[in-house]
């Protein structure tokens, strides 16, 4: 294994990138600005980069003699949150969603960390080729946070304008002390489900409730009945949740509205766990209607889905012992599963269907990104009360520490793609 740890001046540059992409960040779909910063890093870096793949999707390759094709994969989109950390590179973006509205825009989730650490290792790999054979190909994932973007790069021919990776690889920032790395053993994220209900009532005057019906009450009660699919149609030794994202209806008070919109997500770690708990979304919302007395069957419309987020155990084992010879044992976790989603298993052999290669095993882990400071201001006395208290992914008070999370990281992506790629 070649290892590599940053150079001060790399870092300095690394940081750089990082809090430029902080400041500007860009909603799934619009990451225009964000794209073109990621392609110039790479082409500065000797790689052949094409853009515009699948919406502002960016790839690059650096090929260096006969071996394995190994990719990394980082994501370019942000979050429609209002940024609360105080910090002075703190983001004050607003941007314009898929249905018009301007929001706050903040890279909630660590993706302007995630494209920094690959910049910085593809930069790395390509002053390192005398340490390895093969091709490495860096690819800028538009809309994961709609998880649309994955299907759109590998519907727009992805592999087919690249030679197809044998390995892919990927990282992402939790709530860990930043230095660390952790692994799981089996699933690390869920799969989910995503359904748009529209209920239909009958509008009128809120002084005449009798002349109508009411779809906001009928929301209410789905919302209150779809908590019993997970209390009640669920094992509790099986891990299921079911969360209503929006609920809208009309737009002032002594109006009825004629219909209510409601995005419900369910998430879990099986498909059939997810296609059970989809199709009770839908009794239910269809009971309730019917209760309501609704003019109209509700409408149904899947949104999004992704697949269960399960490594392959071989890769990620080698993954694993990489990095313990990197970071020492003490800085190498283990990851239980989480209920978080994502559609990074499409590049692999999950997605083989759409994107025609099999055999692509993928590996996945993640990367701690909380100071020291921060960790030692955090309430509890022991690490599960801290992890409970520190600011989560998506939280408007999401904040990466800038220098360790960002050497740990791009260290951590060097050594997976080097103990991939073939030895001279």
């Amino acid at each position: 294994m070649t290892t590599f740890v940053p150079t001060t001046a790399e870092l300095a540059r690394a940081a750089e990138f990082y809090l430029d992409l902080h400041r500007h960040p860009e909603l799934s779909g619009a990451e225009e600005r964000t794209a073109a910063r990621f392609a110039d890093r790479l082409a500065d870096a000797g790689y052949r980069v094409i853009r515009g793949i699948g919406g502002h999707g960016v790839a690059a390759v650096l090929r260096n003699g006969a071996g394995p094709v190994v990719m990394l994969r980082a994501e370019l989109d942000a979050l429609p949150v209002a940024e609360r950390t105080g910090l002075p590179y703190a983001s004050t973006v607003t941007g314009r969603t898929a249905d018009g509205r301007q929001v706050p825009v903040m890279h909630a989730c660590g993706h302007d960390v995630h494209l920094a650490c690959a910049a910085g290792a593809a930069a790395a790999l390509a002053e390192a080729r005398t340490g390895w054979r093969g091709t490495v190909l860096v690819v800028g994932q538009p809309a994961e946070e709609t998880l649309s973007g994955a299907r759109a790069m590998l519907a727009d021919g992805l592999y087919r304008r690249f030679e197809p990776p044998s390995v892919v690889l990927a990282q992402h920032t939790a709530p860990l002390p930043a230095g660390m790395v952790a692994h799981g053993r089996g699933p690390v994220t869920a799969g989910s489900r995503t359904l748009r209900v529209v209920i239909h009532g009958r509008g009128g005057h809120a002084g005449a409730p009798q002349l109508a019906v009411d779809p906001v009450v009928a929301a209410a009660a789905v919302v209150l009945r779809l908590q019993s699919i997970v209390s009640q149609e669920t094992s509790p030794a099986e891990q299921l949740v079911v969360t209503v994202g929006s609920l809208e209806a009309g737009g002032q008070g002594n109006v009825i509205p004629d219909r209510a919109t409601l995005n419900v997500t369910v998430r879990g770690f099986t498909e059939q766990a997810l296609e059970r708990a989809a199709a009770a979304v839908r009794r239910i919302v269809r009971g309730e209607a019917v209760a309501s007395g609704c003019p109209r069957e509700p409408e149904f419309d899947e949104v999004s889905r992704s697949g269960v987020n399960t490594p392959d155990p071989a890769l990620s084992q080698q993954v694993r012992t990489a990095h313990r010879q990197l970071f020492g044992a003490e800085r190498v976790a283990d990851w239980p599963p989480a209920l978080a989603t994502e559609d990074f298993p499409l590049f692999g052999d999950a997605g083989a269907e759409l994107h025609g290669v099999p055999g692509i095993r993928t590996a996945y882990w993640m990367l701690g990104m909380v100071g020291p400071d921060q960790w030692a201001a955090a309430p509890g006395t022991g690490a599960a009360q801290k992890l409970a208290a520190l600011p989560a992914n998506h939280s408007p008070e999401f904040r990466p520490q800038v220098g360790m999370t960002l050497r740990t990281g791009i260290s951590a992506l060097f050594s997976a793609a080097t103990a991939c790629l073939a030895r001279p």
